[in-house]
């Protein structure tokens, strides 16, 4: 038997990750409103244009495989998640000093967009092996609902704080703001100790970079679990990124005819949905089994949106079943993640988590993109309402990618083993001992 984890709030290291983690989200919601109208607004783009800024963001996780084999060679994680922190607030703060010199052009936020994005891969791929030391296993649930609240916080604040602070100084001064909140990252971390020498990948330094990326995907493809959870999530990913935020708000906008502030409304309601999710994230674990909650949150999280599809009457119910929609999806999305990645984070062994992660994000993060752009001509073909239709079946159809694999049967993080013995899975596959 195992005594009960003490509380992570007493934990000053974790709580200094917490609180950095905490203020950077809120810092990413302010970027996420202020880099959009800084094309708008001051530069006067296209639709397409700022469509391109937002591909660029994402477009550096296609390289995650080979960037995470990279990062299982370097001891010190930490040190990579700070230098990432660092680079992405000097890159921002290059906005406002262009924009006061009067010298902001789209081609410098494109490259804004692009190497941020980069340095958000590097800090994801180095995170979890830094997680997975700095966290007593048994905690895993605990500390992912704690970070996955705070990220769900930032959502619902975030941007009605970031709103007003561009209104007060303009979108491309209030980036000072995210730039700062890195930097508070960065200082938070610094101090952050934990033993990362076992961490680093076991093999000779002469294997090739490709080689080792390699591995980690095809790690991801023999390993039961792994294997069903990347292709549910990125089925999920597809599905749900073929209506996204723009879709749901066109035709909330043209089909069900509610104004801007009503669709806010709703999309605020979603947000509390995700911050409750994230809060009962490890109860539901407990009661129903950690990867019952993974299945239940895989459907819970797509399938809502049909509700919204058939939404119809007065403005009231037009508004409350786009506002259910987004509260329910909420609620999924975080029972999902917060256990599915505790249970990632359980079964991927010591040298290979950042070469897993990175494998991880190339293929889950890589379909969004073509999600979206399949939304876009779905919806130009079969229309609005039948697009949020096709979405909600074909993301909780995910659903198929679990149930022939042992993560339902897995009741907690202490029962992986055991489920693994039975399909006889390779010990080997296992966590060194925390």
């Amino acid at each position: 038997m195992t005594s009960p984890p003490t509380s992570l709030w007493r934990d000053r290291r974790f709580v200094r990750l917490w609180a950095g983690q905490s203020v950077s989200q809120f810092g990413d919601r302010i970027s996420e409103l202020a880099l959009p109208l800084i094309a708008v607004a001051v530069l006067h783009v296209s639709a397409n244009q700022v469509a391109w800024l937002t591909a660029l963001a994402w477009a550096p996780n296609l390289l995650a495989i080979v960037l995470g084999a990279w990062v299982d060679q370097r001891v010190h994680k930490r040190r990579l998640m700070v230098l990432a922190d660092l680079a992405r607030a000097c890159l921002l703060l290059t906005l406002p000093a262009a924009y006061l010199l009067g010298a902001v052009t789209l081609t410098h936020l494109f490259v804004v967009a692009l190497l941020t994005g980069a340095g958000g891969v590097l800090f994801n791929t180095a995170y979890p092996p830094f997680f997975a030391h700095l966290v007593p296993r048994s905690s895993y649930v605990d500390a992912n609902s704690k970070l996955s609240a705070s990220r769900s916080a930032s959502y619902v604040a975030g941007p009605a704080v970031g709103g007003a602070l561009i209104q007060a100084v303009t979108a491309p001064v209030a980036v000072i703001a995210d730039a700062l909140t890195f930097l508070v990252s960065a200082a938070l971390m610094t101090p952050i100790r934990v033993d990362e020498r076992s961490a680093v990948s076991d093999e000779q330094p002469s294997s090739s970079l490709l080689c080792r990326a390699r591995e980690g995907l095809v790690f991801i493809i023999r390993h039961p679990v792994l294997r069903a959870s990347l292709g549910c999530a990125t089925t999920v990913n597809f599905f749900t990124f073929l209506t996204g935020t723009g879709l749901t708000v066109l035709f909330a906008d043209r089909v069900l005819g509610l104004s801007a502030g009503v669709i806010g409304l709703a999309f605020g309601i979603g947000s509390t949905g995700a911050l409750l999710g994230a809060v009962i994230a490890p109860t539901i674990s407990r009661w129903i089994g950690l990867g019952r909650s993974i299945a239940v949150g895989a459907v819970l999280f797509p399938a809502p949106i049909a509700i919204a599809s058939a939404a119809n009457g007065p403005t009231w119910a037009r508004a409350g079943a786009l506002g259910l929609a987004e509260f329910l999806a909420g609620i999924g999305v975080m029972l999902f993640d917060v256990n599915l990645n505790s249970l990632q984070t359980a079964v991927i062994p010591d040298g290979m988590r950042s070469r897993v992660a990175g494998a991880f994000s190339t293929v889950n993060y890589g379909v969004r993109p073509i999600g979206a752009l399949v939304g876009g001509m779905l919806a130009t073909v079969i229309g609005l309402r039948t697009t949020l239709i096709t979405a909600a079946v074909g993301g909780a159809l995910s659903l198929l990618w679990l149930l022939p694999s042992p993560i339902p049967r897995i009741g907690s993080l202490a029962h992986i083993e055991p489920v693994l013995a039975d399909l006889g899975a390779a010990t080997d596959s296992q966590p060194a001992p925390q």
